[in-house]
């Protein structure tokens, strides 16, 4: 296929997949689940008012929102699932309510009278009492006595009840999480409502509920709709036909061209310029974030064992839970930004030749701005928090409460700036490569392209306000956290890492644009759409569902042949001797491919049919997936990048290839032992829980507290020390070259 096809073809794949993923989130801001002006009982008592369950919201999001617990299947693993939970208690609650009513007690009921009155409950539960002419909810005087009594058992495990010190430890939730009883009142009112949510049937004769059924609990009805399993029969075979020609497309058009290698390192005599050199204060920054968000990861780990303690510290009243693992998630996402965003400011004079006038001040300008987002959001985070802040305020400048998106609005502005003010650096020193009309233009071309979406896609997080709709927050969320992680990250990395093969001159720039071109459209294709496979169950409509298990699908075609893209990358190190200064670069890519085909596809294609999801959704099997693939193929990319820049910064050394390579292994062998002697298993256990008794139930204090379980977590500890040391090797590394004990001889 020509340039010209290739380029035509990826505008029409990503044309006609914006139009789709707009079209049909116009669908949810017209499909979303009502939010009532009250919600009443039938003897007319107000209940709590739609304004109610918007500050409920706030306050959610104030404590940490998806770090604690998880509403609709989206957030942390420790603690229930909000909604989940709170639907099995009520179905209990209303099963004791009903037979009160009648003069007797369900426990002491025979079994044929007691399914009487669980299918009364059902009914009960099931049926949508929103009336859009008053917008107002109904509730029935049991269900009101039980939401009376459910905010009463919340308000207890959310502040200071002595009785549930055990419960809280259990969950990781600090006592006096919520201090204001105002604040504890308006938060039951959401957990009311987002559970109402998820069994009240659609208006539209499907009986099917807002959120496709999500929570699976059968006393309530909730199990698996036809869609679930047509949709993902449907993706499994689509997955299959288009490996099939993929496969083909490869056989016909491989043909092993051959290509004369350098004698000498064409890079060896580059001399950096003062710009390029600037970006070495990102890489000593990068290395504390990484330590940071290690030390993070592995207080968050400990809470899941202790609950509220450090090894008997009592570490949860000055860092909970919600805080610990807000940091681990955000700290990574920087760290990992971070060293993409140097590569790509010592990229563009290394590219065109040219150092553009004010470049250096301008990166180290963008340098300080980083510094105070990150260091800002972070304390705005635990602000928020510890309740320090008003709901107005937290939002600003505290904890948004959204995985992955923790930052306050503000800092999320300041951060786009930053984008921005990064792009417009890329740009400048770009500028002469791309008047001129070689061959390598195409490939830089996409090389812009890719920048201006990670500048502009995180706009996306700002589309939603302080209190937006919880499934239109999800959307624009899932923008940012798809789309731009994971959508055009991957496009500009694997555009960098092309180019530096061509420069090394190990690749031909005409294949490697045609190769990156088609891999981009190939990836594209499916990934953009594939954001829908986030929100099946977020209160969404079924097209919605039937898109993302369809278009998730294709997102694993190009990874079937990641064996050949690994054992490429591998020839390529062995293939001539001054490559050998490039080893461990390289061999970060080799990584990449390894993880990707793991981590992204087998462990993600596992979890995303939606019948898989409906059972797993949150569980450690999304934990699994979300280590291997945003560690294992982003933070191990971020790590090669930035080992790429070092070896441009320091030319004239062969490097301690022990401390090196240590440093490797450890990290890439403790991940892998980390999630398959711990996490995988727990997760499977939860799976086979939820599928046997609900998701209520692999979520519970019941099962998660077992001591099965609890060994499982502490399996953990073998692989978390030895990626702990893997990444204390690599910092310890990048000083040395430095410091000099990371330098051993010079190159010819």
């Amino acid at each position: 296929m020509t340039t010209k096809k290739l380029w035509l073809t990826l505008a029409l794949v990503m044309v006609s997949s914006f139009a789709v993923l707009i079209f049909f989130g116009n669908d949810i801001y017209r499909k979303a689940p009502p939010i009532p002006d009250k919600v009443v009982s039938e003897t007319g008592e107000v209940l709590f008012s739609g304004q109610d369950i918007k500050d409920g919201q706030n306050v959610w999001q104030s404590i940490g929102g998806q770090t604690v617990g998880s509403i609709w299947g989206h957030g942390a693993y420790i603690a229930p699932d909000w909604t989940a939970d709170y639907l099995h208690r009520e179905s209990l609650a209303m099963l004791e309510v009903l037979t009160i009513k009648d003069g007797k007690i369900f426990s002491t009921l025979p079994a044929e009278e007691q399914l009487v009155y669980k299918e009364r409950m059902k009914l009960e539960l099931r049926k949508n009492t929103f009336d859009p002419a008053q917008n107002t909810i109904t509730y029935s005087d049991s269900r009101a006595k039980v939401s009376r009594q459910l905010a009463a058992y919340y308000t207890k495990l959310f502040m200071n009840d002595p009785t549930f010190s055990v419960l809280r430890k259990q969950y990781a939730i600090p006592e006096g999480t919520i201090k204001d009883p105002e604040r504890m009142r308006l938060m039951a009112a959401f957990f009311a409502w987002s559970t109402w949510v998820c069994i009240s049937e659609r208006p539209d004769g499907t009986h099917v509920t807002y959120t496709n059924n999500w929570p699976n609990d059968e006393t309530v009805g909730n199990t698996p709709s036809a869609s679930l399993h047509l949709w993902s029969g449907f993706s499994v075979l689509l997955l299959l036909g288009c490996i099939a020609l993929l496969v083909l497309y490869h056989v016909r058009n491989h043909d092993g061209e051959h290509i004369d290698l350098p004698k000498q390192d064409p890079l060896r005599d580059m001399k950096p310029t003062p710009s390029m050199k600037a970006t070495l204060k990102y890489i000593w920054v990068v290395s504390i974030l990484i330590l940071v968000q290690m030390l993070a990861g592995i207080i968050t780990a400990h809470y899941g064992v202790e609950g509220q303690g450090f090894y008997g510290i009592p570490l949860d009243k000055f860092l909970p839970q919600s805080i610990s693992r807000s940091w681990h998630v955000q700290l990574a996402i920087f760290w990992i930004a971070t060293s993409w965003l140097a590569t790509g400011l010592y990229m563009g004079p290394a590219i065109s030749g040219h150092e553009p006038r004010y470049q250096k001040l301008g990166v180290n300008i963008l340098f300080i701005a980083l510094i105070i987002v990150v260091g800002g959001s972070l304390t705005g985070q635990w602000l928020g928090v510890m309740q320090k802040l008003g709901l107005v305020d937290n939002f600003l400048w505290g904890h948004q409460g959204y995985e992955y998106i923790e930052l306050g609005r503000i800092w999320q502005i300041l951060l786009l700036v930053g984008l921005i003010l990064w792009l417009v650096l890329m740009m400048r020193a770009l500028l002469p490569a791309l008047r001129k009309k070689d061959e390598s233009r195409h490939l830089l071309t996409l090389f812009v392209i890719a920048s201006i979406a990670i500048a502009v896609f995180y706009a996306a997080g700002l589309m939603y306000g302080r209190q937006t709709h919880l499934a239109i927050a999800e959307y624009w969320r899932w923008w940012v956290v798809h789309l731009w992680v994971e959508g055009f990250f991957e496009v500009f990395a694997t555009v960098v890492s092309a180019f530096l093969f061509c420069r090394l001159g190990l690749l031909r720039m005409q294949s490697a644009t045609i190769g990156v071109l088609f891999s981009t459209i190939i990836f594209l294709a499916g990934g953009i759409l594939g954001t829908f496979h986030h929100i099946y169950f977020s209160a969404t409509p079924v097209a919605v569902l039937a898109l993302g298990a369809t278009f998730s699908a294709l997102e694993i075609v190009p990874l079937v042949l990641i064996g050949y893209e690994a054992y490429h990358n591998y020839t390529l190190s062995k293939s001539t001797p001054w490559i050998k200064a490039y080893k461990w670069p390289i061999y970060c890519f080799i990584a990449i491919c390894f993880w990707n085909f793991l981590g992204a596809g087998i462990f993600g294609f596992a979890i995303n049919p939606p019948i898989a999801l409906y059972y797993i959704q949150g569980l450690n099997t999304t934990a699994v997936h979300g280590h291997t693939a945003l560690f294992g193929v982003y933070g191990i990319l971020g790590i090669g990048l930035m080992l790429f820049v070092l070896r441009g910064l320091y030319p004239d050394h062969h490097w301690n290839d022990k401390l090196i390579g240590t440093a490797f292994w450890l990290t890439n062998i403790g991940l892998l032992v980390m999630v398959s002697i711990s996490m995988l298993p727990i997760g499977i256990m939860q799976g086979i829980a939820s599928i046997q008794h609900g998701y209520w139930y692999a979520r519970s204090a019941e099962f998660m507290q077992t001591d099965t379980m609890q060994t499982l977590r502490w399996f953990r500890v073998p692989g978390d020390i030895m990626l702990a040391m893997g990444e204390t090797l690599l910092v310890i590394f990048i000083i040395g070259l430095k410091t000099g004990w990371s330098r051993k001889g010079t190159r010819n």
